[in-house]
């Protein structure tokens, strides 16, 4: 992947490779028309702290070999209960579920677009 890339295959594949580590209902709201810092979110989860750290392991690893950017930060890795990826056009969060339940930021953008994504086997052409 280059420079090039568009923003919304690196937002489709961050969603992939939460797949991939197993997330739970993994989502991607678009946040680009009222939200002027970022114009994507993911947002996914784990049943528990070690899985949360490998979804977000699975991510930034994922990313980064298709040429991606780094975050730009990224908070919560300690606790593991909800961790933040920034990666400025897009955010990941990655919760634990029962912060996900708690917090429930997909009815907080219940009114904002849903973007479709596939699996990474499904994908995989398009990104590499």
């Amino acid at each position: 992947m280059t420079e090039t890339t568009a923003l919304l295959d690196l937002v489709q594949a961050a969603a992939a490779y939460a797949d991939e580590k197993k997330a739970n209902e993994t989502i991607i709201v678009d946040v680009g028309e009222v939200l002027s810092v970022s114009d994507y979110f993911v947002i996914t989860s784990g049943s528990n702290p070690r899985q949360v750290a490998a979804i977000v392991d699975g991510i930034e690893a994922g990313i980064k070999k298709i040429g991606g950017p780094g975050p730009l930060r990224v908070e919560g890795l300690g606790e593991r209960e909800w961790v933040l990826l920034d990666y400025g056009a897009f955010v990941v969060h990655v919760f634990l579920q029962t912060q996900r339940d708690f917090y429930q930021l997909e009815r907080l953008w219940s009114d904002r677009p849903r973007v479709d994504w596939k699996p990474l086997t499904q994908i995989a052409e398009s990104i590499t």
